[in-house]
């Protein structure tokens, strides 16, 4: 699974859907919107950042996330770990981010091409760990004070929400750590609840009414 790349279709040229899951990976409206809303501050980011903070993910994608995150969090070093099953081509990468002028994409980009997974991109000390994290999160030793859920829609990616997952999610977090998702799916909400976490419903982005986040008891 490690050398599968991600397999992809266009939207409006810029916009990347995975064939299989089909599904996007992000917002039609807005993604740079989405992910600050979402992720930054659905875990009260950039201001909770301190040099040690740690940031995981589930879902690296186009990278649209670290570079929100490394425009936003300025002091460091600043942990951030990323679990993708399906790696994206670095063309592939450079058009979706091309969507972002706003972005510097160019860094992340250029480590990419090279094959780099481990890279220091502004305050922020990156790693992306290659695998399906149903394997790979179990045997990481980190904590996160800080989880960006990302995966693909539950309803298409059931294997990326699963209930052992997200008690992984749990068991890999910081007393105090927080976690942010797009998705409010009663199932994802239950199995973050039953793990540990006091769950919240908060205001989601643009057409989606309800975003899902919450603190480690």
């Amino acid at each position: 699974m490690q050398n599968q790349l991600a397999e992809l279709a266009w939207r409006d040229d810029h916009i990347p859907v995975s064939t299989r899951f089909d599904d996007p990976y992000f917002s039609l409206q807005s993604g740079l919107q989405e992910t600050r809303h979402v992720f930054l501050r659905g875990n009260g980011l950039p201001e909770r950042a301190r040099p040690g903070f740690h940031i995981a993910e589930l879902g690296f994608g186009t990278g649209l996330n670290l570079l929100a995150t490394a425009s936003a969090v300025t002091q460091g070093p600043v942990r951030y770990t990323s679990f993708e099953a399906f790696p994206m081509a670095p063309d592939d990468m450079a058009r979706a981010l091309s969507a972002f002028p706003e972005l510097d994409a160019a860094a992340l980009i250029a480590a990419w091409m090279q094959g780099a997974r481990q890279f220091t991109l502004g305050a922020l000390v990156v790693e992306i760990i290659v695998g399906d994290a149903r394997d790979t999160l179990p045997d990481w030793q980190g904590r996160a004070d800080a989880w960006y859920l990302d995966g693909f829609s539950p309803a298409k990616n059931p294997e990326l929400w699963s209930d052992m997952l997200m008690a992984q999610v749990a068991a890999h977090t910081a007393p105090g750590g927080t976690f942010a998702t797009y998705t409010a799916a009663g199932h994802v909400r239950r199995a973050l609840s039953d793990a540990g976490f006091a769950v919240t419903r908060a205001p989601g982005f643009g057409r989606k009414r309800h975003m899902s986040q919450g603190v480690m008891a």
